[in-house]
């Protein structure tokens, strides 16, 4: 397999994913990754971390289909499909093809935490080795969308 790196589909703080309050991330059930912990603003563009097909798609997560059958997941937010897509606007439909640093949703992580729901967003490589993955950043480090985040051998 080639080596993929992914883009940080949002602003933020990275955070190991272990940080995320929610088992199935933090225990790594859905597949390995990090998270990075938006700044509580208003309204945040989130970007497609790599070239890809829009696979399942919500207002609060969406799957993009990567080569050589990887698929990233990307959820805003946790427990916010609780929100029934309140707060966030989709600009793709499912099926899209999109390039790495398309802007794929817009999302308030300020009206989230009001609604008292954590605002950390896993980036999560389904079903993958750990050890296929290599954090491009440091925890704690400040991202830009469009930053180099992950390679994925």
């Amino acid at each position: 397999m080639t080596t993929l790196r992914l883009l940080s589909p949002l602003a933020g703080t990275l955070r190991p994913v272990s940080a995320v309050p929610d088992p199935v991330f933090a225990e790594g059930i859905v597949g390995p990754g990090v998270a990075i912990e938006p700044p509580h603003v208003q309204s945040q563009t989130v970007l497609a971390p790599a070239d890809g097909v829009i696979g399942a798609l919500h207002p609060h997560a969406f799957a993009l289909e990567l080569s050589e059958g990887r698929v990233v997941l990307v959820h805003l937010g946790i427990d916010t499909v609780g929100l029934a897509g309140q707060g966030f606007t989709l600009h793709v439909d499912g099926g899209q093809t999109v390039r790495a640093g398309d802007r794929l949703i817009t999302w308030s992580p300020l009206d989230v935490a009001a609604a008292g729901l954590a605002t950390i967003c896993p980036v999560v490589a389904l079903q993958a080795d750990s050890a296929a993955l290599t954090v491009l950043v440091a925890d704690g480090d400040t991202l830009q969308a469009g930053d180099p985040l992950l390679d994925w051998a």
